[in-house]
């Protein structure tokens, strides 16, 4: 597993350390919110964190692809996709961090 991946064990680490709960309640609390998300979008109901972000199932329709190899036509049937839309407090979070990043690299620290 990649070391830049936050897996649901580091989740409920993470609120073990920072709210002191049992690392057992720490979990419990991790998954009960992940499948409230998962319950909620199965339901075709929007998920808006604040500050977050948004996700949303989207249904595409079906239509006809290329096998890139032979260049057959084949079917792609109409499927549900999961998007998710981030909100403009992350977004500008994530370019601050970047910014700093790149001003620790330029002065070689």
């Amino acid at each position: 597993m990649s070391e830049n991946t936050l897996t649901r064990a580091q989740l409920s680490e993470a609120i073990y350390q920072e709210v002191g709960l049992s690392r057992s309640e720490s979990a419990q609390l991790v998954e009960t919110v992940l499948n409230e998300i998962i319950d909620s979008l199965i339901a075709d109901h929007m998920v808006k964190i604040s500050s977050f972000g948004t996700f949303q199932v989207r249904s595409k329709g079906g239509r006809m692809g290329r096998n890139p190899k032979t260049g057959q036509e084949v079917p792609i049937d109409p499927r549900k996709v999961l998007v998710f839309r981030a909100s403009h407090v992350l977004k500008e979070k994530i370019n601050a961090g970047m910014h700093a990043a790149s001003q620790q690299v330029k002065s070689g620290s």
